[in-house]
């Protein structure tokens, strides 16, 4: 059931004098594109009659196709609240079609769709992800541009004096308030400038749609308090990078199917089988979950990111953790995720990976109950717990090799994802950096 129809939106906007309509969708590498139009073109867009240029888009179509729609999705109305001065901004999550009238094949939204239609067709109804995106605040220049200096020298949950983020977070929370979003939690994390804000999890079209929002908001209002965010994986050496822990559950008409009152660890069958699925594509999926250069400086031992593929019901060294509650709440955390992830892109993939353990009945291997980070190689390796890849160069062959998940994604996504990361990944091998000339100008 839609909670708009065409004639409540015509009627929003007069009612709240929406001047500007923007008409937002996600690129392959995960940064939200507008279209902006003005009221007069609200009506021909609802009518799914606006098109754009594809070939402009990273990973979109090659110039001779480029012609796209663009089909908003009427439950993704919101008016922006901080653009109320000359009339306010609203705006609509479309998804992108072909001229021929079918899904386009690149489009993030529509991957996440395709893989939720394997999901129903194995008997589930939600996939509902609750995540945890974590961000940096840094001060901005008399230019407004980004500095290195952080506006705080806090630590995990502290308040002021000392978490000088906190009215800058307080009026994040507040907006996205007005929003629609339901705030779980807002507190300061681990290192000095760094953030976290928790909303209520949902289904994982919305999630992602939300998660998207979320960004936008985030870093429109820390500009308006002379501040940067940025959800880069790890900005800081020698600091804790940003996660966007996921929280994951299967649900079936209402019911969570991860839950068995009468297993021992209150988790089903179905959620060891979805475990199983994770942990074996966990190092294949890592290029989609943490997708940049610079993912791979934060999954490193010592700064609570993982870097095993392992799970525990309380460890929070390895990859999984199952949060203590069970009953309606009980789910898996993926802990891996980084803020750079095209959000539609890795939600997909960890689906797929979960289902692919569900149909094929996939046994976990036992929890690891102790610290990952102190054992050594060796004791790793006995107990069968394997690496995440430490560079993008690394995940993308073994993403390229996956055929479960470039299923997943599709033959273009695939493709271009690919190319696009290879392009990244060789403009950073042959960059040199200051960190070379520190070392080896005097030396040699």
């Amino acid at each position: 059931m839609s909670k708009y129809t065409k004639q409540d939106i015509m009627r929003l906007v007069k009612e709240e004098n929406v001047r500007f309509i923007r008409l937002q969708f996600t690129d392959l590498l995960g940064v939200i594109k507008n279209v902006e139009i003005p009221i007069g073109q609200l009506e021909k867009a609802l009518d799914n009659k606006m098109m754009f240029d594809g070939s402009s888009i990273e990973g979109f179509v090659r110039i001779e196709e480029s012609d796209m729609y663009l089909f908003p999705d009427l439950d993704t109305w919101v008016i922006f609240p901080w653009t109320s001065e000359k009339g306010k901004v609203a705006r609509l999550i479309c998804d992108i079609f072909s001229p021929d009238g079918t899904p386009f094949d690149g489009d993030p939204r529509g991957i996440l769709k395709r893989v939720l239609k394997d999901m129903e067709d194995l008997g589930f109804t939600d996939f509902n992800i609750g995540p945890e995106p974590e961000f940096f605040l840094f001060k901005n220049d008399e230019k407004g541009e980004p500095t290195l200096e952080l506006n705080d020298k806090g630590g995990y949950f502290d308040l002021a004096p000392t978490d000088l983020g906190e009215n800058c977070r307080r009026d994040i929370v507040l907006e996205l308030e007005d929003m629609g979003f339901e705030i779980e939690a807002s507190h300061h994390e681990v290192a000095p400038g760094q953030h976290e804000i928790d909303f209520k999890y949902a289904d994982a079209v919305s999630t992602c749609d939300n998660i998207q929002t979320f960004k936008l908001a985030v870093k429109t209002i820390a500009r308006k308090h002379g501040l940067h965010a940025t959800f880069m994986a790890k900005p800081l050496f020698g600091v804790n990078g940003s996660g966007m822990h996921a929280n994951m559950s299967l649900f079936k008409d209402g019911e969570n199917v991860f839950y068995d009152d009468k297993s021992e660890t209150g988790l089903s069958e179905t959620a060891m089988h979805f475990l199983a699925g994770i942990l074996k594509h966990a190092q294949d999926f890592t290029a989609v979950t943490n997708p940049t250069v610079n993912s791979y400086k934060r999954l490193v031992p010592g700064y609570e990111a993982p870097c095993y593929v392992a799970w525990s019901m309380q460890n929070r060294s390895p990859l999984i953790r199952i949060p203590a509650s069970r009953g309606i709440s009980t789910r898996i955390e993926v802990r891996s995720v980084d803020p750079t992830a095209n959000p539609y892109l890795a939600m997909a993939v960890l689906l797929a990976a979960g289902l692919d353990g569900i149909k094929n009945k996939l046994n976990a291997p036992k929890p690891i109950d102790r610290n990952i980070y102190v054992m050594d190689k060796d004791e790793r390796e006995a107990e069968g717990i394997k690496d995440l890849p430490a560079t993008l160069k690394e995940a993308l062959v073994l993403l390229s090799k996956n055929e479960v998940l470039t299923k997943a994604l599709g033959g273009h996504a695939t493709e271009h994802f690919i190319e696009a990361k290879e392009i990244e990944w060789d403009m950073f091998r042959t960059q040199v950096h200051p960190w070379e000339r520190e070392q080896y100008m005097s030396m040699y």
